[in-house]
């Protein structure tokens, strides 16, 4: 991914109006990002515990999600699956809804996936994070096509909200 500024960060998004954009807090050390490593630029608002965003490079260009997760982690700490990037996790795993994009959006419907509750699924699947015990389940294929995989299912997911 190409590094990002936090005005085309701000422009990017879609299912948020403008003032919300402008309003929402961006991380602070863009500069530090290991930016060849991600698929996508995604982080938790630290004012705001409950919510979560999303940056992806598609059709050209930044495209941006405001998402509501769980702000804290229930009692249950139960083994689940990020449906990005394929990583398991204990606890780790977040149901994470995306207001859809226009007036279905202004009508209240919304898209959900479970993700990785950090949003770190491109350094999951590059092995740079580590996800404990199975967290990485064995398979045939190679990082390439993982790191494909990832971004089908992430540009999925931002189809269905701004559809």
């Amino acid at each position: 991914m190409k590094p990002l500024t936090e005005q085309e960060i701000r422009a990017a998004f879609v299912n948020c109006t403008k003032g919300e954009a402008k309003r929402l807090s961006v991380p602070r050390d863009l500069a530090d990002r290991p930016w060849d490593d991600l698929d996508y630029l995604g982080w938790r608002d630290p004012q705001a515990p409950d919510r979560a965003y999303i940056v992806a490079e598609l059709d050209g260009g930044p495209k941006a999600l405001q998402l509501r997760c769980p702000s804290a982690t229930s009692g249950q700490l139960r083994r689940s699956m990020c449906s990005m990037c394929v990583t398991t996790h204990t606890g780790g795993v977040s149901l994470m809804v995306a207001p859809r994009a226009g007036k279905a959006g202004q009508q209240g419907n919304s898209v959900g996936a479970y993700l990785c509750s950090d949003l770190a699924c491109s350094l999951y699947v590059r092995g740079k994070k580590d996800a404990g015990v199975g967290g990485r389940l064995r398979e045939s294929l190679t990082l390439e096509e993982k790191i494909q995989r990832t971004v089908r299912n992430l540009a999925a997911f931002i189809a269905k909200v701004t559809a």
